[in-house]
């Protein structure tokens, strides 16, 4: 019985939906190595911590508490949350620096509007450098952490690069002069995408330096406890091993399917039925992928051959199919679909000979 391993804690007494980000106190949320590394970096005050993983593997809930914990340290925190600015926003890197400061001063809720301070006659990134510099770092007496979530919305923007080379110049500044404001302030930023495809100049870019967290999937031993916090409707090892097969250790499927079974008192069988079905559990998940399949006819059909056997043919399209969430493996000759449920669905509604 599985039932003989080390509870970590009680069984809780309810069952939290499942979807976003995994609240602050929840007693379904599962540490990884991650959350020590993370951990160890802001208690470093790192200047750059990058957090990379696929698409609903629980970076915004990491992110979250690592900065919960700078908070109770005394630190300072901001979070800003890409996906919330709007098509104006990022309409260029005028408006967007703008928006971006508006978003901090608030947080920190600085009383001065960043607009005022725009010189005309300067660059927008001297604007905001010299904003952040004087009127957000200058005088400040504890560290700053800025959480940076979903970050890839700026990859396709015309002026990412000239926004993630300002946060580069801030890194090589605080190690030339350790004693500027820049000294006090750290980036944690969270993306999904492959930065090297989007960024031409790496030697301008934040994400080949600083501290690089890669949030893995979950082992069956993080599974066999999420499996005993949603009261065991896996009953075995073998279930375990079968379930896993199914959905691997992908965060959001395990959990999904947890909470599925346990509220719906399904066994392993009656889940595997209805697992891969397009108004089923995964529905909305498994339908998003098509979407974004969709959108690209070339990477369409990298993936109709790789569901058929075929490898997958170039270095861009496996990053790009992996960032998204739906390959697996650590190059391009070990790439495979992520798992069992992804191969069912997408032999069945993405490949059409």
């Amino acid at each position: 019985s599985l039932d003989s391993a080390k509870a970590k804690s009680e069984i809780p007494k309810t069952l939290e939906p499942v979807g976003g980000a995994v609240p602050l106190h929840s007693e379904f949320y599962i540490e990884r190595n991650a959350d020590k590394e993370l951990r160890k970096s802001l208690g470093e005050l790192d200047s750059i911590v990058l957090i990379n993983g696929a698409r609903q593997v629980g970076k915004t809930s990491l992110l979250a508490r690592g900065l919960q914990q700078a908070r109770e340290r005394g630190a300072l925190v901001a979070l800003t949350d890409f996906q919330k600015f709007n098509a104006s926003n990022l309409s260029d890197i005028t408006a967007f620096l703008i928006t971006l400061a508006e978003t901090l001063v608030d947080q920190l809720e600085i009383d001065i509007i960043p607009a005022d301070y725009w010189d005309e006659r300067r660059g927008p990134s001297v604007n905001f450098e010299k904003f952040i510099r004087q009127h957000v770092l200058k005088g400040l007496n504890r560290p700053l952490v800025w959480g940076l979530d979903e970050v890839d919305r700026l990859f396709s923007c015309p002026f990412g690069s000239e926004v993630f080379g300002l946060f580069r110049s801030w890194h090589n500044e605080r190690a030339l002069d350790p004693s500027a404001p820049w000294a006090g302030l750290t980036l944690v930023i969270a993306y999904a995408t492959e930065a090297h495809l989007f960024i031409t100049d790496m030697n301008q870019s934040p994400f080949n330096v600083g501290t690089r967290l890669t949030l893995e999937e979950f082992s069956k031993e993080q599974v066999t406890e999420l499996n005993r916090l949603y009261r065991s409707p896996l009953s075995s090892s073998e279930e375990i091993d079968r379930f896993m097969e199914i959905v691997a250790g992908h965060p959001f499927l395990v959990r999904r399917g947890l909470h599925e079974m346990a509220t719906k008192k399904l066994s392993v069988g009656e889940f595997l039925e209805v697992a891969a079905k397009p108004d089923g559990i995964y529905g909305d998940h498994l339908r998003r992928i098509l979407v974004l399949i969709a959108k690209d006819e070339e990477l369409s059909k990298v993936l109709q051959g790789i569901v058929q056997g075929k490898p997958c043919p170039t270095m861009e399209s496996f990053y790009r199919l992996r960032s998204a969430g739906i390959l697996v493996g650590e190059s391009q000759s070990e790439a495979k679909l992520r798992c069992e449920l992804y191969t069912k669905f997408l032999a069945k509604y993405l490949v059409t000979d």
